[in-house]
């Protein structure tokens, strides 16, 4: 398939690296943390306030733009990008987490996955086939795969037939895509170079992880994802099957590290190879009232910010650093007042954006790795972060 990667930098003391990646709407630098608009819509931000973000990309998902407000509409407004009035590149998720998260919900089969929706139970039906159709309507820059994800603790021939299953369906996602390219190249140039990644699944088993990217590369995709982390296991087995991984992964494509993570998790996966994140937690945890900073989170509900007058992090560039304090926020937190979690939404997509920024220049220059170093020695969270 073809290369739109390019690889600028690497860490001489890490796996880090430092990217670009082309698609049909824009260039992103690596690594790139991706804000989730799971339904068309970054929760509490809008695109031109992204933009002056320096978000880069954003993730939409397939199955629950499929469910709501489905494919006729996204058709009629000429695609996601025009539906949603953003102009820069999307990713779009296969639906193969949400087929997980659906677990009492949905019969898996050689052929795909029939579930029950969870707006009104109504009965649907994805296959591989049918994910990348609904991918290329939403004309999304970089599709995934259909794949299924498996729970932890899963036990090891369960794993082993899932991942066999994810390979199986990753051919005949490939073989639909160049298919679907071929039948329509009247299409726009967005729609033609829709970019498709691969999923490497296997639990937390490390030959199966080793066996399943093998079979993803033989594949010849134009990156690839490590899914099924961040699903409840413990931090060192998130970070183990990163690792048995990395290896067999071409160091010429986009390496994409599925649903993470807190800040350090992102700078250790990053020291470990990866490439692009995302996370749904500084949005989700802004409407709980907590913030991020790089000494950790804090929780503006608490009393103690009643009468505190610095903003959330000092020396912080976001719009909301710059003109509201503690105290202001968390009294818009309390009497509930919706400026308050979009303020602190604001400040938390800064703060991992910018992270981001910090580890390209970092790792241009040469310092990545105590860069790292630092920052996790100084992140303290101070409140229980849950797990997605």
């Amino acid at each position: 398939m073809q290369n739109d990667f390019e690889l600028l930098a690497s860490d001489q003391h890490s796996k880090a690296r430092r990217g670009r990646l082309k698609t049909a709407h824009g260039v992103i630098d690596t690594p790139a943390f991706m804000p989730v608009g799971t339904q068309g819509s970054v929760k509490g931000a809008s695109p031109r306030e992204l933009r002056e973000l320096n978000a880069q990309i954003i993730l939409g998902n397939t199955y629950h733009l499929f469910v709501r407000p489905g494919l006729d509409v996204i058709k009629h407004f000429g695609g996601l990008h025009n539906f949603m009035s953003w102009d820069g590149p999307i990713l779009t998720d296969s639906g193969g987490y949400q087929i997980f998260s659906l677990a009492k919900l949905r019969k898996i089969t050689e052929e795909g996955v029939e579930f029950q929706n969870h707006i009104d139970g109504a009965r649907a039906f994805i296959s591989p086939e049918i994910a990348m159709e609904i991918q290329a309507a939403l004309g999304s820059d970089i599709a995934m795969v259909l794949d299924e994800c498996v729970p932890y603790p899963c036990e090891y021939d369960y794993a082993a037939k899932s991942a066999e299953l994810t390979a199986r369906w990753a051919k005949r996602c490939k073989a639909v895509a160049a298919s679907l390219r071929d039948a329509h190249p009247a299409h726009s140039a967005a729609a033609t170079k829709q970019l498709l990644f691969g999923i490497v699944q296997g639990g937390t088993f490390g030959v199966l992880r080793k066996e399943n990217s093998q079979a993803m590369v033989e594949l010849d995709f134009d990156g690839y994802a490590i899914g099924g982390v961040s699903v409840g296991e413990p931090e060192e087995e998130m970070m183990r099957a990163v690792e048995s991984v990395e290896p067999f992964l071409p160091t010429h494509k986009p390496r994409y590290a599925m649903g993470l993570g807190t800040p350090p998790q992102m700078l250790q996966m990053i020291a470990r190879g990866m490439d692009m994140f995302d996370c749904v937690l500084p949005t989700r945890l802004a409407r709980n009232g907590t913030a991020f900073t790089a000494t950790g989170t804090l929780n503006l509900k608490n009393a103690e910010f009643t009468l505190d007058k610095r903003p959330i992090e000092e020396n912080c560039a976001c719009e909301t650093c710059r003109q509201f304090s503690r105290g202001y926020i968390r009294h818009l937190i309390k009497a509930e007042e919706i400026l308050g979690l979009r303020l602190i939404t604001l400040h938390n997509l800064h703060f991992y954006l910018n992270l981001m920024s910090k580890a390209r220049t970092e790792i241009e220059n040469g310092r990545f790795d105590q860069f790292r170093k630092a920052f996790v020695a100084e992140y303290k969270t101070r409140d229980a972060i849950p797990v997605e």
